[in-house]
């Protein structure tokens, strides 16, 4: 063999080893799954407060701190609502998570809980979220928004077990920074 095709045989083999370590790499890296992720006040341990006389507006609220972009599909557990309650408002809020030009998509709705289906935009179907300041409307930047959805077509939505509030993405950002998302639900227990 002569020197020119030990080279070439060297060349090979380390190209070879470089392919296979690659194709090792790259599913990991290339195929992420979208995740449900859990926040303090979402979880099953956390108390649902139902108590009270009937038509005493309740609160429920949740947050989930962002420290990585979010994937399409991606499900944050935010905070639960007792059995026989009855959304009447809220508000979705989050830090400005996306800069530049925004692709960053959520909505907000609920887990199904064994009698009612879920809903993932029941509540809000916020399309994509600017975060931008306003003049003269909104001079900080971030989003607040009032919740829609079943509340704005039918002024309610009752439930009759215990329901997991939920954001959910349906695309990642753009120009991702790390932040916070939440929710603050209005119910009554009729």
């Amino acid at each position: 063999m002569t020197c020119k095709e030990r080279s070439s045989n060297r060349v090979m083999k380390k190209l070879f080893t470089l392919i296979l370590m690659l194709a090792l790499i790259v599913p990991s890296v290339a195929f992420a799954t979208a995740e449900t992720l859990t926040g303090t006040r979402g979880g099953s341990g956390f108390p649902a407060f139902g108590r009270g006389q009937a038509g005493d507006m309740k609160i429920a609220h949740g947050q989930y701190a962002l420290t990585a972009n979010v994937e399409d599909g991606d499900i944050f557990e935010l905070c639960v609502i007792p059995p026989g309650a009855t959304i009447v408002g809220g508000r979705f809020y989050a830090y400005d998570i996306d800069a530049g030009v925004e692709t960053l998509d959520m909505d907000v709705g609920w887990a199904a809980n064994g009698t009612e289906a879920a809903d993932p935009d029941g509540l809000l179907n916020a399309g994509v979220l600017t975060g931008d300041a306003v003049t003269g409307v909104k001079p900080e930047t971030g989003t607040s928004m009032p919740l829609g959805g079943v509340l704005i077509t039918a002024g309610k939505a009752s439930f009759t077990e215990r329901t997991t509030i939920q954001v959910e993405a349906n695309a990642a950002a753009n120009s991702f920074s790390a932040g916070t998302i939440g929710v603050v639900i209005f119910y009554t227990m009729d």
